[in-house]
C-alpha cells in the first residue's frame, strides 16, 4: 500500500512533522462536513453525504483554495479518505440486522442478492468491454451493484488503488445517485409501482443510504421503511464480495510471484516479493462484527445513536477528502467512457430492480 505522504529519502524531519502537516487538510475536512450538514439540515432533500462529496468537487476546482487543496492540504485530506472511510465502514456494520434481513423471506433475500450478482457481473463486463483502465471496472461494478462510494472504499482496500484512482468512480456514482432524486419518483407513476414497489425499486436500485432515504421519503413513510431494508440487505452484501475480490487479487499475485520468480532465475537475479491482501481486510471484519453485535440486540439504543452520528462524520470527511481530489476539467477530458459505463449500469440496476419488484 503506497504511503499517505510521499517523503523523500533521507528526510531528517522530526516523527511529529508528518501529523502536523496533516492538520490543515484534516481541519478543512471537518469544517466541509460542518456545511454539508447545515446544508442537509436546512435542505433534506439534498443528501449530507452527497453535499460533502460536492463541497470537495468544489474546493478543488475553484481559483485560489484549489492550489492549497493540491499543496499544504493535501496530506490531511488523503489522510480522511484513507482511514476515515475504512473506520466508517466499520461503523456502517452497526445499522445491520440480520434478524431483520431474515424477516424478509429467503425469495426476497435471493431476488435481492441476484440484483446485486447480476449488476456487479453486467457493469464489470461492460467497465472491460469499454477498456477502462486500471481498477476502474471492478470499482465502478462495487459501487453501482452494493452501496455506492463506501463499496468503492471498501474495495480499492483490497486492490490497493491509489485514493486517487477512486475518484472518477466516486465522482460517477455520486452523480447517477443525485440524479435518482428526481429522476426515480417522475417514474412511480408511469411505471404503475404501489407505495412499498416504489420503497422496493428504490432500495435495490439507488445506491448510497442518504440518496435511498433522500428518494423514498418523496413517497412517504412506507416506502421509506421498505427502501431501507431493501438497502440494507445490499449492504451486506459488501463483506462477500470484497472478500471474493481478495481471493482474485491473491490469486494474480501469486501468479506474477510465480512469473517474477521464473525470469529472476533465468538471468540470474533474485525477485522482490509481492505483498498479497488479507483475505478478510481489517475494517471488513470490523464490518462484520458490527453485524453480530447489532444482531445480538447487547448495545444500548444511545450507543447506536452516537455510532450513526460518527459514521455519519466519518463517512463524510472522506468523501470530502475524494471529492478533492476530482479535477473536473481533467474527469470530462479523460472519462468519457467511464460516463458511459456508469450511465449503462445505472440503467441495469434500475431495470434488474425493477423486474426484481414484479416478482417480489
Amino acid at each position: 500500500m503506497t504511503q499517505d505522504v510521499a517523503t523523500p529519502v533521507g528526510n531528517d524531519k522530526p516523527a511529529g512533522s508528518d501529523k502536523h502537516n496533516r492538520l490543515p487538510g484534516l481541519a478543512l475536512a471537518a469544517a466541509a462536513v460542518a456545511v454539508a450538514w447545515l446544508v442537509h439540515a436546512a435542505v433534506p432533500v439534498l443528501p449530507f453525504l452527497t453535499m460533502a462529496v460536492i463541497l470537495g468537487i468544489l474546493c478543488a476546482n475553484l481559483p485560489g483554495i484549489g492550489t492549497a487543496v493540491e499543496g499544504v492540504m493535501q496530506p490531511g485530506l488523503v489522510l480522511a479518505a484513507k482511514r476515515f472511510m475504512r473506520l466508517g465502514i466499520v461503523l456502517l456494520g452497526l445499522k445491520l440486522s440480520l434478524i431483520d434481513v431474515a424477516a424478509l423471506g429467503w425469495a426476497t433475500l435471493g431476488i435481492v442478492v441476484g440484483i446485486v450478482l447480476l449488476t456487479f457481473v453486467g457493469t464489470l463486463l461492460l467497465g472491460k468491454a469499454f477498456r477502462l483502465p486500471g481498477d476502474q471496472p471492478l470499482l465502478l461494478a462495487a459501487g453501482f451493484s452494493i452501496c455506492g462510494a463506501s463499496a468503492i472504499g471498501a474495495m480499492s482496500g483490497v486492490t490497493r488503488t491509489d485514493h486517487r484512482g477512486t475518484v472518477v468512480p466516486i465522482a460517477l456514482v455520486t452523480l447517477c445517485g443525485t440524479l435518482a432524486i428526481a429522476v426515480l419518483p417522475a417514474l412511480k407513476g408511469p411505471l404503475g409501482l404501489d407505495e412499498v414497489q416504489f420503497g422496493y425499486w428504490v432500495g435495490a436500485s439507488v445506491h448510497d443510504v442518504g440518496q435511498v432515504v433522500a428518494t423514498a421519503q418523496t413517497t412517504g413513510t412506507t416506502a421509506l421503511a421498505g427502501a431501507l431494508i431493501i438497502k440494507l440487505t445490499r449492504v451486506l452484501m459488501l463483506a462477500p464480495m470484497v472478500t471474493g475480490a481478495a481471493l482474485v487479487q491473491r490469486f494474480r499475485n501469486r501468479s506474477r510471484r510465480g512469473r517474477s520468480e521464473r525470469s529472476k532465475a533465468a538471468a540470474g537475479t533474485e525477485g522482490g516479493k509481492l505483498k498479497f491482501p488479507p483475505l478478510i481486510p481489517l475494517f471488513v471484519a470490523g464490518f462484520m462484527a458490527m453485524i453480530v453485535l447489532r444482531t445480538l440486540g447487547i448495545l444500548p439504543h444511545v450507543v447506536l445513536e452516537g455510532a450513526a452520528i460518527a459514521q455519519d462524520l466519518l463517512l463524510a470527511a472522506a468523501l470530502f477528502g475524494l471529492g478533492a481530489s476530482v479535477q473536473m476539467r481533467s474527469l470530462l477530458h479523460t472519462s468519457g467512457r467511464a460516463i458511459v459505463v456508469a450511465m449503462l449500469s445505472w440503467a441495469l440496476i434500475g431495470v434488474l430492480a425493477y423486474v426484481g419488484v414484479q416478482l417480489i
